[in-house]
Order: C-alpha cells, then sequence, then structure tokens
C-alpha cells in the first residue's frame, strides 16, 4: 500500500514541498515519507497507481504514467501551478527520467534527463563509460527475435541480461553455447510478460551479452555535488556472485578492502557518473573487483534499493533518506557514517510457491547484534524466484562493533528462519 503524505506544516503557500515519485511495487517509499516529517516538510507523492480514479487512496498523490514522461510531466506542473515544489525525488530507478525532466521543467536541481536514460539501459551505460576510457567488459546487444544459436559465439563465460531491469533480475550466466541458447529463450520470455511490456520501455526489446568479470562485488552509495563524489558508504558483498544467477544477499558497511583499494573505486565510481552525465544528488553504484581494478557494472541515479538503507545511520542517527531530502533542498547535511559496523541481509527465495507460513523471527530478533527482521511477504503471496522475480522475503539488519560480527550475526539469525512455501497450483487453460 502507498505510505500516506505527511501534511503541510503551516499555509500550503509557504510550505516547503518535497514530491516523491515511486512505483506502488517498490519498497521504501514510506520510509522516505516518514523523512520528511522528520525534517519538517511536506511530501507530495507521485505514483503508478489508476488515474482514472479521484484520490483512491486519500492520500493526495499525483497520479504519474512513467511510461508516458511527457504527461507525467504535464500532471506534475498542474500540481506545481498551485502547490509550488521545492525538490523531487525519485525512488528507484523508474522514476528517475520523470523527475530529471519535471525538475528541468520548475527550475529546480537536477540530473540531465538524457544522464538519467542512460542509468536504465544497460548498453547505453556500457557505451558511455568505454568512450570515457572505463574498465569495460567485450559487449553486445541482440534484439529479442535474433537467432540465439547465431548469437552463441560470444567469448566465454559470459552473461546475458534485460537491459532495462535491476537487482539482477534476468541476469544469467552461461559456459557454453548450449547455456547460452538456453539463458537467451529464458530472458526473452520474461521480457515478453504482460508485467513487462507494460512498461513500454524500447530497451525491453533487447538482450546485452557480455564477458563474465571475475573478482568480489561491492556496493557504493554516494552523494554528488556539481559532479564531486561523496562517498557515504562501501559495502561489502561477502557472498560469492558468480552465477549462473546472480542474487545478492548481505551487504555488510564499512568495507574489509584496504583504503588504497576504496579510494580507487570511489574514483571509478565519480569517473563512471561523470561519463553518463550525471552531477546532482544520491547513487548507486555497483562494482566488481580483480586484479585489474575496478570494474563499474552499473550506476543507478537513486539510492539503494528495497530496506537496505535502515543499515545506514549518518550524524547523530540521521537516515540516508533523511540526508538525500535535507541534500535536495539545499540544507544541511552530515554525510559521515556512524562509527558502528553496519549490515543487511537481503533474504533470498529459496524455490518457487506459495508462501504459507513464517517461523523463527523470535530466535532470529535474539540474535546478539540483530537489530531487526523485516519479513515483506505477505502469506499467500506467489513466490518467483531469480531470475524471473524481483522481490525478496524480507530484511535482516544487524549493527555490531565490527564488520565480521555483523555477517555473522545475519547469517545467524538467518539459519533461524524457515519459510512454509507449498507448491503453487497449476493454472487451469
Amino acid at each position: 500500500m502507498t505510505p500516506a503524505a505527511s501534511p503541510d506544516n503551516g499555509s500550503s503557500s509557504q510550505a516547503r514541498r518535497v514530491l516523491l515519485l515511486f512505483t506502488t511495487t517498490g519498497y521504501n517509499g514510506r520510509d522516505f515519507v516518514e523523512a520528511a516529517h522528520k525534517v519538517g516538510v511536506a511530501a507530495v507523492l507521485g505514483t503508478d497507481r489508476c488515474h482514472l480514479l479521484e484520490d483512491p487512496w486519500r492520500d493526495g498523490a499525483i497520479p504519474v504514467r512513467f511510461e508516458e514522461p511527457g504527461w507525467a510531466v504535464g500532471e506534475i506542473m498542474a500540481f506545481a501551478r498551485e502547490h509550488p515544489i521545492h525538490a523531487i525525488i525519485p525512488v528507484g530507478d523508474r522514476p528517475t527520467v520523470v523527475a530529471a525532466l519535471a525538475s528541468r521543467a520548475l527550475g529546480l536541481r537536477h540530473n540531465p534527463p538524457e544522464a538519467t536514460a542512460a542509468t536504465r539501459n544497460k548498453f547505453l551505460a556500457r557505451e558511455a563509460f568505454r568512450a570515457a576510457g572505463l574498465r569495460v567488459p567485450r559487449f553486445a546487444r541482440f534484439a529479442l527475435d535474433h537467432d540465439p544459436a547465431a548469437a552463441a559465439a560470444a567469448p566465454f563465460p559470459c552473461v546475458l541480461k534485460p537491459l532495462c531491469l535491476s537487482a539482477s533480475r534476468g541476469v544469467i550466466r552461461a559456459d557454453d553455447p548450449v547455456q547460452f541458447v538456453a539463458a537467451f529463450r529464458r530472458i526473452r520470455t520474461l521480457l515478453l510478460t504482460p508485467e513487462i511490456r507494460l512498461l513500454q520501455d524500447e530497451a525491453a526489446d533487447w538482450i546485452l551479452v557480455e564477458e563474465f568479470i571475475e573478482g568480489a562485488e561491492v556496493a557504493l552509495e554516494g552523494l554528488l555535488e556539481g559532479g564531486r563524489l561523496r562517498p557515504l558508504a562501501l559495502f561489502d558483498k561477502p557472498d560469492s556472485l558468480d552465477g549462473p544467477f546472480f542474487e545478492e544477499t548481505l551487504y555488510v558497511t564499512p568495507s574489509r578492502l584496504p583504503d588504497r583499494v576504496q579510494n580507487g573505486i570511489v574514483r571509478e565510481a565519480e569517473r563512471a557518473a561523470a561519463a553518463l552525465g550525471l552531477a546532482h544528488g544520491p547513487i548507486h553504484a555497483e562494482l566488481r573487483l580483480n586484479a585489474g581494478g575496478p570494474w563499474v557494472l552499473e550506476v543507478a541515479a537513486r539510492t539503494i534499493g528495497g530496506l537496505c538503507s535502515r543499515a545506514l545511520r549518518f550524524g547523530l542517527g540521521m537516515s540516508l533518506e533523511e540526508l538525500i531530502i535535507r541534500d535536495a533542498l539545499g540544507m544541511e547535511v552530515a554525510p559521515d557514517r556512524e562509527a558502528a559496523a553496519a549490515g543487511v541481509m537481503m533474504i533470498p527465495i529459496p524455490r518457487g510457491g506459495v508462501l504459507k507460513g513464517v517461523q523463527g523471527e523470535a530466535k532470529a530478533r535474539r540474535v546478539p547484534g540483530i537489530e531487526d527482521v523485516a519479513i515483506t511477504a505477505k502469506p499467500d503471496q506467489d513466490l518467483v524466484p531469480l531470475p524471473e522475480g524481483s522481490s525478496y522475503l524480507g530484511f535482516i539488519f544487524a549493527r555490531a562493533a565490527s564488520p565480521q560480527k555483523v555477517e555473522g550475526a545475519l547469517r545467524k539469525a538467518h539459519r533461524h528462519l524457515r519459510f512454509d512455501i507449498a507448491p503453487s497450483l497449476p493454472v487451469a487453460h
């Protein structure tokens, strides 16, 4: 359910407003609304709910069709004529282009729309990285109707991935031509589903193929200020991500990498952001590390996804969402992360089926260092694992004196959880 917007403080003409753009299927819209309330500004919601009903959820949200940016900007401009907007923040990938276009139209600080579009298209991003001289694997894109057997001459191992999806959805490793053909057909089937076709995204008509990059993976949260990158947190991903699918589980910060390696990661992420044309606001970057140095996998013009940001605190307990809102409004921010180590586990879906129940939550919460266990999957929900799925069973959060203790607490808490997943009933035709 979409979170309720925070009310205006004072008259509507004087209240400072931040427009939060997000999809109704996203995780962290509520966290941004609560952050706006703490900052003392009004949160206006823009979501992709039905635009034919008048305020169906009674939260005053602006109905936005992200697949029609021009129409969406028109709706935002109409609202802003009566209720001035002082900042627009995209929550998730899909709203980033609309946020950039609307911010430009309103004269607000923004990234170039073509830069945000490139962050949402893996092929365009790879081309920008290569043109800027960054480390880039050999890559090519193929239309969905391309004969996969003819494309299977790629260097192996390789990775096939949709251009437009995130969170490792549809990403599959292939080690030989047989696996390549199977992966291509599987991704094509995913991209032809009604859910994806409704996005009306031209990038959904293509599959990217690139060389597999060996090495450990990290994630960087940062804040761009006129193109300069201020690192906020560097997460290690302790689990190996070698395929055949690439489901992320553990994020732990601070990184255990040497300072010189961390500094190199920040420099490469800043170069990648500049290559895309990004200059302002939050970024979430994914990189791989090997003997050749850091390789940028992606740079997104948004904060970290899911509920993972709850692992981060800045200054005197400030959340990542508060920091981003304050920065967008030109307010003072405290970008230094707290001293304690922290981490999050995105609880993977072990198999497809229907969720019937969860056991062991109380034991998991009692593990030393565990701060919370948030089961986000609902009873009787159909569960779809990667590579077709796009969600998790929930999130586990830990905080401790060291990254090693955080990782240990997350793994121990996860071992206490038991998920009752019943087979899905076949659909009658």
